[in-house]
């Protein structure tokens, strides 16, 4: 079983004014202690993707674990830690064969019955979400609530993370319901540092 840190912050491109912002908000996050940081970036471009994902792998080195939202090739291709995919994105099984046995796999679920199927499958971790409403994503999924946290906590002894709305008022709250870890994108981006901070003081 892996142990997850209890922050998992999800760095977004789209929020950031260039990739000197994001390789900025990467280098704060690591000084306030993270150890796990995904990257996504629902642009599409590839090329764009890959030099951010490299630059991020250069200047975090191995202090810090990496995940690439949806894309396997890129994975292997920057050289990160694993994946996470979504339920419209390759599935659990093909991404393992593309990345092996020793790079992380997390897939995103939002309901029970996604979470019983993920469970399934070789995923070394499950996300649960949106647990609260959250500006994130363009078409969110139906609000989970704490109560659907308590619900995937009895489905499954993988770990489990949290996402959606997560804040450093409500965090704790998450972790409660029976979450290992909380992912964060929106809360972290003004003073990446002091944020992840305050969050692991919450969530100690």
């Amino acid at each position: 079983m892996i142990v997850f840190p209890r922050l998992y912050p999800i760095l977004d491109a789209g929020g950031f004014p260039d990739a000197l912002g994001l390789i900025t908000a990467a280098e704060e996050l690591a000084a306030a202690g993270v150890t796990l940081i995904q990257y996504r970036n629902k642009s599409g471009n590839a090329r764009v993707m890959l030099e951010q994902a490299r630059e991020l792998k250069n200047c975090l080195g191995g202090s810090v674990r990496l995940i690439m939202n949806d894309r396997a090739d890129l994975c292997l291709a920057a050289d990160f830690d694993g994946v996470h995919v979504g339920q419209d994105d390759l599935s659990p099984e093909s991404v393992r064969r593309i990345i092996g046995p020793d790079r992380w796999l997390g897939v995103s679920t939002h309901n029970p019955e996604q979470l019983r199927e993920a469970d399934l499958t070789s995923a070394d971790y499950l996300a649960i979400g949106p647990v609260f409403a959250t500006s994130s994503k363009e078409k969110p999924d139906p609000v989970v609530g704490l109560e659907g946290v308590r619900l995937a906590r009895a489905l499954t002894r993988k770990p489990l993370v949290a996402i959606g709305g997560i804040t450093r008022v409500n965090a704790a709250s998450v972790i409660e319901a029976g979450a290992d870890s909380v992912a964060v994108i929106s809360d972290l981006l003004r003073e990446p540092r002091k944020s992840a901070e305050e969050f692991f003081r919450i969530l100690r």
